[in-house]
């Protein structure tokens, strides 16, 4: 595979490069099994739409086709849920939840690393923080009927930001 170079120039980052070296969607860690692409989690509709529409040139056009956005402000009614299931990115920084590759946080980290994007470090880090994700849908399981959507929509949008599909328990 011929490793491309990604140039970002966005509303966060200027002249950051970094390097494709995996197949679009492919070869991900034996422990990251998202339910969801980051093209099906913009159109079912995430972080109040506000994230990632300054940036919409880093990755593939068809990853917007569909999509909830909102550029001017997050919109709850953007999201799956309809509910505000997100801390701000102040919130994010403060408990040290940031890596300066990824100033947006997981989701970029995901949507990069879907693309084929692979730093060691960090890829355990983002994978780490994905899976203490699972006691929210063992929470879920315990307490909503299956395919219950209208129980703990909060949690069920949380998760849906984490590429996982609560839709389907």
């Amino acid at each position: 595979m011929r490793h491309r170079i990604v140039i970002v120039n966005d509303h966060m980052q200027k002249n950051y490069h970094y390097q494709l070296v995996q197949p679009m969607g492919k070869n991900f860690d034996q422990a990251f099994k998202p339910e969801l692409s980051p093209q099906q989690m913009l159109s079912l509709g995430v972080f109040g739409g506000k994230y990632m529409t300054d940036c919409v040139k880093e990755f593939p056009s068809t990853w917007f086709k569909k999509a909830k956005l909102c550029p001017l402000r997050h919109d709850s009614k953007s999201n799956f849920f309809g509910v505000k299931a997100s801390q701000s990115l102040h919130t994010w920084r403060m408990k040290g939840w940031i890596h300066p590759a990824d100033p947006r946080g997981w989701f970029q980290w995901y949507c990069r690393y879907y693309m084929g994007r692979r730093i060691p470090d960090e890829d355990v880090r983002q994978i780490k923080r994905w899976r203490a994700m699972q006691r929210h849908v063992t929470q879920i399981k315990r307490n909503c009927k299956p395919r219950d959507l209208a129980c703990r929509r909060k949690q069920r949008q949380a998760l849906l930001h984490w590429a996982y599909d609560s839709r389907k328990f």
